[in-house]
This record gives C-alpha cells, sequence and structure tokens, in this order.
C-alpha cells in the first residue's frame, strides 16, 4: 500500500510544473487585459470568461450534452473499425498494400471541407457530426494496432504453431494481447482529436452541440461565451484522455509492471 501510495503522490506530483505554468500563463493574461484595458469584444479576460460560464451554465449543459453523444458514439465506432482494419492489415500482405494507400489518402482530406458536404448529404443530425469523429480517429487506432500486431515476439508465435494452432487462434491468444499497449496509443492520440471533429461538424450546421454555441456567440460578438465553450471543450478532451489511461491501466496491468520493474 505503502509503495502504490508514493508512486501515486509522485504522479500527481509530476504534473507540477504544468499547473504552474498554467496558472502563469493565466495571471499574466488577466494582468494584460486589465492593465492595457483590452476591450472584451476582442480578448475577455480569464474571470470574464469563468462568469460567461456560471451564467450561461444551463444553456452550456445541454449542448455540451449533444456534443459528448456525438464524441462517444464517434470514438466507439473508431476503434471498432480501427480494430477490423488492423486485423485485415494484418492478415493479409495484398489487403495491406492495398488499402494503406487509401487509408493514408483519407488523412490528406481536408476536414474543414469535407463536412459541408456531409452535411448536404446526411443533413443536420446526428450522423454526419459521428462519421466526422470517425473520420479523425479511426486512423490513428489503425495504424497503431497494425504495428502493434507486426511487433508481436515471433518466438511465442513459433511455439503456438508448434502445437498445431491456427492463424485466428494466434491472432487471439498472441497478436491481439501483444499490440493492445499500441493500440491504446493510437486510442490516446484518437481521443484528443474527438471532441473537435464533432465540433467542426456542429460549427458547420448543427442544431445543438458546442460548435453551434461558439458560432452563435462569435457572431454576436460574445467572446466570453466562446471562450467558455472553449474550455468545456478542452476539460472534456482531458477527461477523456484520462478514462482513455485509466481503461489502459486497468486492461493493462502487467505492462506497467514491467515498466517500472525497467526504470
Amino acid at each position: 500500500m505503502k509503495d502504490g501510495t508514493l508512486s501515486s503522490l509522485r504522479k500527481l506530483a509530476s504534473y507540477g510544473p504544468a499547473i504552474i505554468l498554467a496558472t502563469l500563463l493565466l495571471v499574466l493574461w488577466e494582468s494584460y487585459v486589465r492593465l492595457a484595458r483590452v476591450s472584451p469584444f476582442i480578448l475577455p479576460a480569464p474571470t470574464a470568461m469563468l462568469q460567461a460560464l456560471v451564467a450561461n451554465w444551463g444553456l452550456l449543459y445541454e449542448h455540451t450534452l449533444q456534443t459528448l453523444v456525438e464524441t462517444l458514439i464517434g470514438l466507439a465506432i473508431s476503434v471498432v473499425l480501427g480494430l477490423l482494419i488492423a486485423v485485415l492489415l494484418d492478415l493479409s500482405p495484398w489487403v495491406r498494400r492495398a488499402l494503406y494507400p487509401l487509408l493514408l489518402t483519407s488523412q490528406t482530406i481536408p476536414m474543414v471541407a469535407l463536412a459541408p458536404l456531409l452535411l448536404v448529404w446526411f443533413g443536420y443530425g446526428l450522423l454526419p457530426k459521428v462519421l466526422l469523429v470517425i473520420l479523425y480517429c479511426f486512423f490513428p487506432i489503425a495504424v497503431a494496432c497494425a504495428d502493434g500486431l507486426l511487433s508481436v515476439e515471433p518466438e511465442l508465435i513459433k511455439v503456438l504453431r508448434s502445437m498445431r494452432a491456427s492463424r485466428w487462434q494466434i491472432l487471439w491468444l498472441v497478436r491481439l494481447p501483444g499490440a493492445l499497449p499500441a493500440f491504446f496509443s493510437g486510442l490516446r492520440i484518437a481521443v484528443t482529436y474527438s471532441v473537435t471533429g464533432a465540433i467542426v461538424g456542429e460549427y458547420v450546421g448543427a442544431e445543438k452541440g458546442l460548435g453551434l454555441y461558439m458560432e452563435t456567440s462569435a457572431n454576436s460578438f460574445a467572446m466570453a461565451n466562446v471562450l467558455a465553450a472553449v474550455l468545456i471543450t478542452v476539460v472534456l478532451t482531458i477527461l477523456l484522455f484520462g478514462l482513455v489511461a485509466l481503461c489502459e491501466r486497468l486492461a493493462l496491468p502487467w505492462y506497467f509492471t514491467q515498466a517500472r520493474t525497467q526504470r
């Protein structure tokens, strides 16, 4: 218990420099706005942003729920799609040569340009936002998991083949468990893009969501409201990232134990 507590305290203390830097930047921001008397229509102070957050919390809560639903659905589908693509890339070299260039090409498409097309094709509902989240998120999951499947120790595969294990048994018993650290690395990257993907879709056209709230607030020059929505976006992303990190620790306790012993 003592070792676990000390480890938790050390990890918490490791965030100290980031917290100090963020606090310093906020103090400098507040001081600059007050001393230079910057117009709130151009750059609101952090205190004005917090006041807008509290004053509009009821409305922001509704928009946040909508964005969160779009994000979670898109992330869930991205995980399934990314895993399926990774398995296909691993099972067949022909599929890898045929599919991998298309995956790379899909990431060269500017999502801001694609969002209006999805809006025209699928309307103002949930689907185009979910599709944008998927397009943002599936690629890092698929690539990271595919690389993880390739990095499994060959000796383990040889042992199973000597026991006449089938390709699917090798995949399920060795390759997928061995690829889990890489999978979670890709998922952490995908999570950082997920909320942004939903907001891009909402910004182009939506009935509800943080993107729509930001757009209407910016059009009415309520910049404090825009920054309040941005703050919520940051908090949502950090919480989702932390959730993925927690799931990784629960799913791979052996991985973190091995990492600590190797230090």
